[in-house]
């Protein structure tokens, strides 16, 4: 029987990190009847902080109904933490998701809605501390690489992202799913969330 259908939203912004993207769609790309929609302020082109650009089909205002919202980090969250239409969309979004995730400094975007308030959550170690700035009442856990409390699910930095999809996989679809998936990508899976070198 196949899997109940699902959207998957992902969040796209100038300055957008290109891993933290389609790291996890590569993943995801996988999973059966999943359907993954790219949107952004406007509809189009939208240049990552590695210079290609990935093209979203709906602007924020005419986006459809998300099961799964996925935030990237980049460069661009330290000017988009002030965007406020972009975090009330977040906030909206989020708050009707089945599951809220984030990679890297994304977990800013994120903790300016509220939404992680008393929550446990993680981020790129490298700009941790900016990012609890951001989330002064958010339970920030450095070392981790990554953080699943309630229906949100936060990675390090960039390549966590990885690994904190497969785990998501895991939760939606099951393990027989997430471990063919890491092995038709020829990923080698760290399962553990607490595994995070870089935290020290």
């Amino acid at each position: 029987m196949p899997p109940p259908s699902r959207t998957l939203g992902v969040v796209l912004f100038p300055r957008f990190e290109l891993l933290d993207v389609f790291g996890p769609l590569e993943m995801l790309g996988y999973v059966e009847n999943l359907r993954i929609t790219l949107v952004a302020e406007s509809a189009g082109p939208v240049a990552s902080t590695q210079g290609p650009r990935a093209v979203a089909e709906h602007a924020l205002a005419e986006a459809p109904r998300f099961d799964v919202l996925l935030v990237p980090g980049g460069l661009g969250t330290r000017k988009e933490v002030d965007n406020a239409p972009l975090v009330d969309w977040i906030a909206a979004r989020s708050a009707a998701a089945e599951l809220v995730t984030t990679v890297c400094t994304g977990a800013a975007l994120l903790a300016r809605t509220g939404l992680l308030d008393g929550r446990r959550a993680t981020t790129n170690k490298r700009a941790f501390a900016w990012v609890e700035e951001q989330g002064p009442r958010v339970e920030w856990v450095k070392h981790a690489r990554w953080v699943e409390d309630g229906k949100f699910v936060t990675s390090s930095g960039v390549s966590a992202g990885i690994d904190m999809t497969l785990a998501v996989i895991e939760r939606l679809y099951g393990t027989p799913v997430a471990e063919e998936i890491a092995n038709r990508t020829e990923y080698e899976r760290h399962r553990d969330p607490d595994w995070d070198p870089w935290a020290v």
